[in-house]
């Protein structure tokens, strides 16, 4: 046994001795290999180097195509043959997730747009998806009956019910309105319109205006029309009892959507305007550089505010307490107005709502 492990170790010695000299040995040729590259690339400054790396990604890339295929079909769950041999169509199904149809998107319409008709589409229903009356569709495509219409046919869209006209020299805001019967307000009021001035909403030649709620000249309209030339009840000044009354008579101008957020009510410059409902006082004047102007709100304690806009005088100060009917100001055209008329407000709980469900 003895002699057994003196034989072992001496094969361990002789053979650690021969892996020695001969790692030595290569380790010599690989440095002198590498010192005649580093002269060569040294030479005239470095005049072979940018070949030598060339040739050196070349054969990276050889490698690399070379090995590719194997390690690709030594992968797990890596069977390419199965897309390859689909329809184009087919591996996108695949990739993607099931729901693929097309969703309209939540942003406003800011400008108008191109809509295809498709089979089945009707006037109306392309009105009713798209937020307008049948009569702007009508009026911005040239349409002679609700059945003008046919699939593969492009009809412009306006943001917002009402027409879109183009500025011709001499024309303003006021002649605009007037001749498409709505009032000049609301042109100023549509957040997307621009004007020359914006402190006398002067125009340019050639710009194209939204007029909201515009109707064309000497034309019978398709829908009916909505809140335009009615006529509110006088308020009276009656005791609280958690309802609104109208603020001032009038007519009302402008109704509330989605840009503008209250009621437009115009009568006479100075007549006197009315608290909703009994509360209190909680802005008075014109404490910014808004459109508002002038205005008056007021918190009514349940969750209830009203806002009184444009006024040409206030009446109440900030903190005091009024009673319904009990006046607050004189109407007028302060801030971003274009004549004397109040815009009314109610908000629940800091959030706009439609007056017009809550008015008595």
């Amino acid at each position: 046994m003895r002699q057994e492990l003196l034989d072992f170790w001496q094969f361990i010695k002789v053979y650690s001795n021969f892996l020695f000299w001969r790692g030595y040995r290569g380790f010599r040729v690989f440095e002198s290999g590498k010192d005649i590259i580093a002269r060569l690339l040294y030479r005239q400054r470095g005049r072979f180097s940018q070949p030598f790396l060339h040739a050196a990604m070349a054969g990276l890339t050889a490698l690399g195509i070379t090995l590719a295929p194997v390690l690709a079909n030594s992968l797990p769950a890596s069977n390419t043959n199965e897309l390859a041999n689909q329809a184009p169509s087919q591996v996108i199904r695949e990739i993607t997730s099931d729901d693929t149809t097309t969703k309209e998107s939540d942003k406003v319409r800011d400008t108008v747009q191109n809509y295809l008709v498709q089979p089945g589409d009707t006037v109306s229903k392309i009105a009713v998806d798209r937020g307008v009356d049948t009569d702007t569709i009508r009026w911005a495509n040239n349409l002679s009956s609700v059945d003008d219409i046919k699939p593969g046919q492009t009809l412009r869209i306006l943001p917002v019910s009402g027409v879109v006209h183009k500025v011709v020299r001499g024309e303003t805001i006021f002649s605009i309105a007037k001749k498409y019967a709505t009032g000049s307000q609301g042109i100023v009021d549509y957040p997307f319109n621009t004007f020359v001035d914006d402190e006398t909403f002067s125009l340019a030649v050639g710009q194209e205006l939204i007029v909201p709620d515009g109707k064309m000249p000497n034309i019978q309209p398709w829908s009916p029309t909505r809140y335009v030339a009615a006529t509110t009840p006088n308020a009276g000044a009656v005791s609280a009892t958690g309802r609104f009354i109208w603020p001032i008579g009038g007519t009302i101008t402008q109704r509330f959507v989605w840009y503008h957020k209250g009621i437009d009510i115009a009568t006479v410059f100075g007549t006197p305007i009315l608290a909703a409902d009994a509360g209190r006082v909680v802005v008075a004047g014109w404490p910014a550089n808004e459109g508002y102007g002038n205005r008056v709100m007021i918190d009514h304690g349940n969750g209830y505010t009203t806002l009184y806009a444009h006024m040409a005088s206030v009446s109440v100060s900030a903190g005091q307490t009024v009673n319904r009917g009990d006046k607050i100001g004189l109407e007028g055209s302060t801030g971003r107005s274009t004549g004397p008329h109040l815009h009314f407000e109610v908000r629940k709980n800091g959030i706009p709502v439609n007056p017009f469900d809550y008015l008595k």
